[in-house]
């Protein structure tokens, strides 16, 4: 789907956005990344963007529940 520089730039969105979330918070770290390549999918592929994607998943307000 993605080559090998896309997808190492997924990853390090991926790194920067879930930062301050402890590696062992699977589901959020899950939701986050799925969301990521939601936007990647749609053509949303600079920095930019998805790390907006990325925020816009943590700040949903069913993240936490």
């Amino acid at each position: 789907m993605f080559d090998a520089e896309m997808t190492a730039l997924l990853r390090a969105v991926l790194e920067e956005v879930c930062e301050n979330i402890p590696v062992n918070e699977i589901g959020a770290r899950t939701r986050v990344a799925s969301k990521i390549l939601e936007a990647a999918a749609q053509g949303q592929l600079s920095i930019d963007a998805l790390k907006a994607a990325g925020h816009k998943a943590l700040n949903s307000p069913t993240m936490w529940r």
